[in-house]
């Protein structure tokens, strides 16, 4: 099953159920608006649900919404005023519709290095990890500039690591670093747990390119080591109408799990310009994790 919405001007699409569907995604240079649905098939502009970013200035990027003890929080990428580096950002309110203001006058955390895509995992045992991105912008390794993802346990409160970040998934796989000799991403993390395995999907390629795809990593640890999929790319490119899907996210509707990604709205002439598509995705017999696009 493949559902290519009608929403395009956007990317990085995250869609939350509460009383409906909602959905958000990298869609304004001055925040975020929301859409909202109550069959997946047919979606509503509702307007903003951020803006006027007390520290970021630009680059609003990749939310996603969370409901914990009682409130809804938003989770973002913006670039911070003080000094034009991407950082991450923790806004809260009331209601999924927002409007959602943040939690601090600055970033969720400075660690001196351009951090995007930041996504959250609620584990059985009550721990909160987040996973987010070392930015390819100020990342150089060797000369290659590299998109690296990392993970953390996260406080009950969001506002603060319990462990040190460490570094769990970045690009060395064929497939992800031949496309560009000087730029490599695995970026866009999202996180399933199944069978008491940790299944990692990330990203590879630029966003703009034909070629931007979703691999798949596991673990027995949320914090790793992670194992690539030897048969990566999980999700890619088709012949014909789809270019570039990517920047996953997952959510269940009663047992049944999907994944949101987005795609070129024009394959002919791939940019920013993304449309939002949905699609089941789960594991077959042998525990190989799939997406049905």
């Amino acid at each position: 099953m493949l559902i290519r919405t009608d929403i395009t001007g956007i990317g990085d699409p995250f869609i939350f159920k509460a009383d409906k569907f909602y959905a958000y995604a990298t869609s304004a240079p001055d925040g975020f608006r929301y859409f909202s649905s109550e069959d997946l098939l047919n979606w509503r502009e509702e307007g903003y649900c951020y803006r006027n970013s007390p520290w970021a200035e630009n680059c609003f990027w990749a939310p996603e919404v969370y409901f914990h003890e009682g409130r809804y929080y938003l989770l973002y990428t913006g670039r911070w005023k003080k000094n034009h580096s991407l950082r991450i950002g923790l806004a809260a309110a009331d209601s999924p519709r927002g409007e959602f203001k943040d939690l601090r006058e600055g970033p969720l955390f400075d660690l001196g290095f351009a951090c995007i895509d930041a996504t959250l995992l609620f584990d059985d045992d009550g721990k909160i990890y987040l996973y987010f991105v070392r930015d390819c912008s100020e990342n150089i390794v060797n000369g290659v500039h590299i998109s690296e993802i990392y993970c953390a346990r996260l406080s009950r409160d969001l506002l603060s690591f319990e462990t040190e970040p460490v570094k769990i998934l970045s690009p060395d796989a064929a497939w992800e670093t031949e496309a560009d000799p000087e730029w490599h991403w695995n970026e866009g993390p999202a996180l399933l747990k199944h069978g008491g395995k940790y299944y990692l999907n990330y990203s590879v390629n630029c966003y703009d390119s034909p070629r931007y795809s979703v691999g798949c990593a596991v673990s027995a640890s949320p914090m790793g080591p992670y194992e690539k999929y030897g048969h990566n790319p999980v999700l890619q490119r088709r012949e014909g109408d789809f270019s570039g899907p990517g920047h996953n996210s997952f959510f269940r509707v009663g047992d049944a799990l999907y994944t949101a990604f987005h795609i070129h709205a024009d394959p002919a002439k791939p940019s920013g310009n993304r449309r939002m598509c949905i699609a089941e995705a789960g594991f077959d017999e042998q525990g190989v994790f799939h997406i049905r696009a």
